[in-house]
């Protein structure tokens, strides 16, 4: 593990890098890159208006991996949604990704335990993500750390405006 790397949640400053990072993870994954006003989107669900204690709170939460000295090398996304089948919430990581050159030093470890904290702190009892099924590195680091891989077909449906 990189000695003194740390997780921590993202600022308003930090919005740049992990638009940064994004487009990175969409190349990886051979997706669309992110809209180009992403830093924006991001800030938008992460903190305008939402602090929990002054309106709801965020919709979003963004946990970066610092190495020592600063660098941000990686990040992870998650919120709550919703299970009908189980009537309860349950956190849904969006995303987990670290930069190339940083992967198995144990920082992918850091970050899910912080995303486990965050469900754990919201008073969830799980959490659900997915990855590309020939990402086969990354299936091998969620099983792993315990991950029990459920089968489906993930589809997405644009909705005309």
């Amino acid at each position: 593990m990189t000695s003194a790397a740390r997780v921590r949640r993202a600022e308003r400053a930090d919005l740049p890098r992990v638009a940064e990072l994004a487009a990175q993870h969409a190349r990886y994954e051979r997706a669309e890159p992110p809209v180009p006003d992403l830093a924006d989107r991001l800030a938008a669900l992460l903190f305008d208006g939402r602090d929990g204690v002054d309106g709801p709170a965020p919709r979003l939460v963004c946990l970066l991996a610092e190495l020592p000295g600063g660098e941000v090398v990686g990040y992870a996304t998650c919120s709550p949604v919703l299970s009908t089948w189980d009537g309860r919430e349950y956190l849904h990581m969006d995303c987990l990704f670290l930069a190339p050159g940083r992967r198995g030093l144990g920082l992918g470890a850091l970050l899910m335990d912080a995303v486990v904290a965050e469900g754990r702190r919201r008073g969830l009892s799980e959490v659900q993500w997915q990855t590309p099924a020939w990402n086969e590195g990354a299936i091998r680091f969620y099983d792993r750390l315990g991950g029990r891989a459920l089968e489906k077909v993930r589809y997405s449906l644009p909705v005309s405006r």
